[in-house]
């Protein structure tokens, strides 16, 4: 068998399971995969290609070492895994913890222009819905709309835009009204193209327009939360057929039961890095139902919000050493009262210090503080990214929003959560930034 003499030898972090793949004791940055993948306290673990490696090994009866990548967030790492059996039990030896880049749509195309569009939308070779921006300010909901044909968003005016309908051709102007709300728009959008030069979909704009044919920036003001009776949907009809693709995937991509060629278990390998994403998207569309809900209240205790921080930086620290990005923390000594809900306030720093080191140069650093002011407990998050400019700092905490979609990360759904997670504890999450000066996020809440 292959030797741990890898790359990131030196990164190696360590875990032990039980008979039943429990996890005993865990490193931080096999404790935070396993939480990024769903696992709680006493759950098995969770990330499943390192799970079936200890179910291989302790099968055997013999340490099994191998490669492999797993999801993480919004991005893969690439690992080396050693499973040894002892006494009942699985020891764990992860080291390599390389970043690489998670499948994702195609970049817009050079060609297709869209400054001052409302909204974008994108689709398949089959004209199906496969991107679809900002819904909810302009009167449908985006997400129901995903995988629908495309006349399920628009109705063309002409028998030239209807037979766009069979056969894929650029716009320019074209005209057609949104059929949710009946509200006239201008199309434009270019054709995009696969690695073989065939129709892969197109990709748009549409300009919202009034009754005369001028431009307008807004229609249907109102926001349409989703739905308890659509996120249940979506959870029963995805969640099952997932988790089976997900675990049939890795089963073949670690070759548990005998080895296949070595394509093939790339192949599978990246079905169940999609799949995992997707089941991640669909958590992310559940906890929007549950946090949109006027009545939606978390736990307000009290907690040491100093420490929070501490561990949130802790938990990355394998994230920020691949990153070449060094995160200064809290003092052990420091301490800061909150009320609050621990757990939400664990996640809301992970995620902000997670896109602090995405978005941090290689040599750069990640600051984190944490200080009362007046009656408030502040956690900042200070990188030294791009930056943000100012008239985009309110729409990357709306739904679906990124600054720029075409860089790697997630699905626009973060920030949000965490703002609406803030403020359910009677605090706040906000952000100061100029462009090519990076960002600075501050999580408010109560001080004790």
């Amino acid at each position: 068998m292959t030797s741990m003499n890898s790359p990131g030898e030196s990164m190696v972090a360590r875990a032990i399971l039980d008979g039943e793949n429990r996890i005993l004791s865990a490193d931080p940055p096999i404790e935070l995969l396993h939480m990024r993948a769903g696992g709680g306290a006493h759950d098995r673990l969770a990330v499943a290609p390192i799970a079936t490696i200890a179910q291989l090994a302790r099968r055997l009866g013999i340490a099994v070492s191998r490669r492999m990548v797993v999801a993480d967030d919004e991005g893969d790492l690439d690992l080396w895994v050693q499973a040894r059996p002892e006494t009942g039990q699985i020891r764990l030896s992860v080291s390599g913890w390389r970043d690489r880049d998670a499948w994702r749509p195609s970049a817009t195309p050079p060609e297709f222009a869209a400054t001052g569009a409302d909204f974008r939308w994108e689709t398949d070779a089959a004209l199906r819905l496969i991107s679809l921006s900002s819904g909810t300010r302009h009167g449908f909901d985006a997400t129901a709309l995903l995988g629908q044909p495309l006349h399920a968003l628009f109705v063309f005016d002409t028998a030239a835009g209807g037979r766009l309908l069979t056969d894929p051709v650029p716009l320019d102007g074209q005209g057609a009204r949104l059929r949710p709300t009946d509200a006239p728009v201008r199309l434009s959008a270019a054709i995009r193209h696969d690695a073989m030069g065939g129709i892969a979909g197109l990709i748009g704009a549409a300009f919202l327009v009034d009754e005369a044919g001028e431009d307008v920036e807004t229609v249907s003001p109102g926001t349409l939360p989703l739905t308890e009776s659509f996120t249940n949907g979506l959870d029963r009809a995805l969640r099952t057929p997932l988790a089976r693709i997900v675990a049939n995937a890795d089963s073949i991509a670690a070759q548990g039961d005998g080895p296949v060629a070595a394509t093939y278990a790339d192949y599978a390998s990246d079905i169940a890095h999609a799949g995992r994403h997707l089941m991640g998207l669909v958590d992310n569309l559940v906890e929007l139902q549950a946090i949109e809900q006027p009545d939606f209240r978390l736990a307000a205790m009290p907690m040491d919000l100093a420490d929070v921080a501490r561990r949130a930086a802790g938990l990355l620290g394998v994230r920020a050493e691949t990153a070449g990005v060094t995160i200064q923390r809290p003092a052990i000594t420091e301490t800061l009262g909150a009320i609050g809900d621990f757990g939400r306030s664990l996640q809301i720093l992970i995620n902000l210090i997670g896109n602090a080191l995405r978005y941090s140069p290689r040599g750069g650093e990640v600051v984190v503080t944490a200080e009362r002011d007046g009656d408030a407990a502040l956690v900042r998050v200070v990188d030294q990214g791009k930056g943000i400019a100012p008239e985009d700092q309110a729409r990357i905490f709306e739904k679906f929003e990124r600054v720029d979609p075409t860089e790697p990360g997630g699905n626009g759904l973060g920030l949000y959560i965490a703002r609406r997670l803030a403020r359910a504890m009677g605090g706040d999450l906000s952000v100061e930034s100029m462009p090519g000066e990076g960002a600075t996020f501050t999580f408010r809440l109560r001080a004790q």
